[in-house]
């Protein structure tokens, strides 16, 4: 096999990946994602012992021990751009070998949980409450760049969505794609976390239906967004990373789920006046779930 190409799989002059400036060894099977690089020390301040740190612009890693478990905690910064870095970077790290630039034969899969906030579209999903991705929706695009992505989306959703929400054709076709069921499974406790479908936005403002000076393209897509349903589903929440996750790590055979903290209901304008004890729960709720 011949090896990928230096201009497609860039490393730094000490050999790590070219973003998050990783070794293979330095990253654990066990991998948590987070938009924001400060929320990487308050992990990773809950670990046993902490074996690396790195960072690069919006990219900083800390890898340690929890309750036995070796994990790394790695910030995305915001958005499906990054996501694609991330996880296409991660995988390198875990299936190609950086000197050789050869594919491994034996492909290894990772465990991945983005714990970040979000916002709920449904009045009966309050702030506060946990809120599993069961499936994600995209409206980025991202998956729709690498090849076999209909495999493992669901089309009928999609044609559901498009039809109910009167999607223009100007904008990406939304792409619907399940989490790993058994990270899902993982995370999930009846009575302590909401699963459902999170619909991935491009942007904060207009593609979440907000409106400063600039006009929408589609005027009311909050509110057909809140009404969808399709054999059982509906759309719980709003948030700008787990579609892209769970696509990716799906097509490349790793194992990926996001659970949220709702930290705003755009249904009854609601917001949290200081949600972060509410994410220090998550994160050891999602910490214990994992190393379990």
């Amino acid at each position: 096999m011949n090896a990928i190409k230096s201009s497609e799989l860039i490393t730094n002059e000490d050999g790590t990946i070219f973003h998050l400036h990783l070794h293979a060894e330095d990253l654990a099977d066990n991998v948590v994602l987070v938009g924001d690089p400060s929320r990487v020390e308050m992990i990773a301040s809950r670990f046993d012992s902490i074996e690396l740190t790195r960072s690069n612009r919006e990219f900083h890693t800390i890898t340690g021990i929890y309750h036995q478990k070796r994990l790394s905690v790695v910030s995305t910064g915001i958005g499906t751009d990054n996501i694609d870095i991330v996880l296409n970077e991660l995988d390198a790290l875990a299936n190609i070998d950086l000197s050789t630039k050869q594919i491994k034969p034996e492909k290894k899969a990772l465990n991945i949980v983005r714990i970040g906030t979000s916002g709920s579209v449904q009045a009966d999903v309050p702030v506060h409450a946990f809120v599993i991705s069961e499936m994600s929706v995209g409206i980025d695009g991202v998956l729709r760049f690498y090849q076999d992505n209909e495999k493992i989306c669901d089309a009928a959703f999609e044609n559901a969505f498009i039809s109910q929400c009167q999607w223009t054709p100007q904008a990406a076709r939304p792409y619907a794609v399940n989490s790993s069921p058994e990270m899902v499974n993982k995370l999930h406790t009846e009575g302590m976390t909401v699963k459902g479908v999170t619909l991935t936005a491009n942007g904060f403002y207009g593609p979440q239906g907000r409106v400063l000076r600039l006009p929408l393209q589609m005027p009311g897509i909050n509110d057909r967004i809140a009404r969808f349903r399709y054999n059982g589903h509906k759309i719980v929440n709003y948030e700008m990373e787990s579609a892209a996750i769970a696509g990716l790590s799906a097509l490349m055979g790793h194992h990926a789920a996001t659970i949220c903290l709702i930290i705003a209901n755009r249904a009854n304008g609601d917001a949290s006046p200081d949600y972060k004890p509410y994410m220090e729960k998550l994160v050891n709720y999602t910490l214990d779930k994992l190393t379990r």
